[in-house]
C-alpha cells in the first residue's frame, strides 16, 4: 500500500482521471466542491486550486502574455461577463486561501482585495473599468493558476466568445473564438457519433446559478510544459518524437490533466469554464500503484483514433513499456 504521507504534494492532489481500466470519452459531469478521494490523496474542495506551484505558474502566464496578448479575448457584448469572471474568481480565491486571501465589500458598496501570495492589494466598483489596472478578466486571470473560458448563450446555442488561456492542450483560443459550442468540439472523434456534445450543450444551457459542476479530461505531454497551444507548436511539437526508451521516459513523459469547472454567472448569464491543468511525469505517477497499472493498462487498450487525436502516437508503446517495468 502507498504510504500516502510520504509523497509530494503534487502527486497527493494530483485528479486522477482514470475510473477502470478503459478509457473512452463521455460527459463525465459531477458536482463541484465535492472532495474526490485518491489512492495518494484527494482534490476537488474548491473550485480553484492554489498549490505550491502557484507563484511559478502565475509568472508563466505573465510571460506567455507579454509575447502574445491575444491570449486574453473578449468581445464587445462580453464585457458584463467579464466583471461576473472577476468577481466569482477573487471569491473563489479567498475560499481557497482565507489566510492569505481577502474581499471585502465596503459601506460605498466598493470591493476591496488583498492577495499577499501575488502581492496585490485593489479597491474597486464592479463594472467600472477605470478602477481597475487592467481590463477585467486579465486582472483575475493574472492570479489564477486556471484558464477561463465564457461561452454566451444565444439562439439556443452556446459561443466561445470570450477567455484568458495561456495553458492550452494543443488547441487555440484565438482559433476558437467566436465559434459555436458544438463548432469548438468539431475535431474530437467519436462523440458526435455517440451523440455526446450535444448532450454537453443542452447541460449547459440548463446549467442553473448556484449549482457548478465539474468534469475531467486528459492527454499527455512530453515535459513539464502548460503551454502547448497550437500557436507554439513549433517549441514542443518536435518533443514528440524525441523522446527515448529508459529511464528518460519516466521523466520527461507527463500525464496531463484538466479539472474543467462549469459556472453559470450571475448577472450576464453567461457560461464560464474553469480550466485547471494539472501535470505528473510518469516517475511521479509510478510512485502510485494502482496508477501505474491503471495507466499502463489504458493506453494499452485505447483506441487508435483516440491515441492519434490525443498526439500521443509516438510514444504510447514507450509509456505503456516504463510503466510496466516500473513495477
Amino acid at each position: 500500500m502507498t504510504q500516502t504521507t510520504t509523497l509530494p504534494d503534487r502527486v497527493r492532489g494530483f485528479p486522477f482521471p482514470f475510473a477502470a481500466d478503459t478509457y473512452r470519452y463521455s460527459t463525465n459531469i459531477e458536482p463541484a466542491r465535492a472532495v474526490r478521494t485518491t489512492e495518494a490523496g484527494g482534490w476537488g474542495a474548491t473550485i480553484v486550486d492554489v498549490d505550491g506551484d502557484y507563484r511559478d505558474e502565475l509568472a508563466e502566464r505573465a510571460r506567455i502574455l507579454a509575447r502574445d496578448p491575444t491570449r486574453c479575448i473578449v468581445l464587445p457584448h462580453m464585457r458584463v461577463a467579464a466583471w461576473d469572471t472577476l468577481l466569482l474568481g477573487l471569491q473563489e480565491l479567498a475560499l481557497a486561501r482565507p489566510g492569505q486571501m481577502r474581499l471585502r465589500r465596503e459601506r460605498n458598496g466598493a470591493w476591496h482585495w488583498v492577495n499577499e501570495l501575488a502581492e496585490v492589494e485593489q479597491r474597486f466598483v464592479f463594472g467600472d473599468d477605470d478602477t481597475l489596472p487592467c481590463e477585467p478578466l486579465r486582472f483575475v486571470g493574472d492570479q489564477l493558476q486556471e484558464d477561463l473560458v465564457l461561452l454566451d448563450q444565444r439562439e439556443q446555442q452556446l459561443f466561445a466568445d470570450a477567455g484568458l488561456v495561456t495553458f492550452a492542450a494543443d488547441w487555440s483560443l484565438g482559433f476558437d473564438v467566436g465559434m459555436s459550442f458544438l463548432e469548438v468540439h468539431g475535431p474530437v472523434p467519436r462523440i458526435h457519433v455517440e451523440g455526446i456534445i450535444p448532450r454537453a450543450q443542452q447541460f449547459l444551457l440548463r446549467l442553473q446559478l448556484g449549482h457548478p459542476y465539474r468534469r475531467t479530461n486528459w492527454t499527455m505531454t512530453v515535459d513539464r510544459r502548460l503551454d502547448t497551444a497550437t500557436e507554439t507548436y513549433p517549441e514542443w511539437g518536435p518533443d514528440r518524437s524525441q523522446v527515448v526508451l529508459g529511464d528518460d521516459v519516466g521523466a520527461r513523459l507527463h500525464l496531463r490533466v484538466e479539472v474543467q469547472h462549469l459556472v453559470r454567472l450571475a448577472e450576464s448569464g453567461a457560461v464560464l469554464f474553469v480550466i485547471r491543468s494539472y501535470l505528473l511525469s510518469l516517475r511521479e505517477l509510478a510512485l502510485v500503484e494502482p496508477w501505474r497499472r491503471r495507466t499502463a493498462e489504458v493506453l494499452d487498450e485505447l483506441p487508435q483514433d483516440l491515441v492519434d487525436y490525443k498526439g500521443i502516437t509516438r510514444f504510447r508503446s514507450a509509456a505503456v513499456d516504463w510503466l510496466r517495468a516500473a513495477a
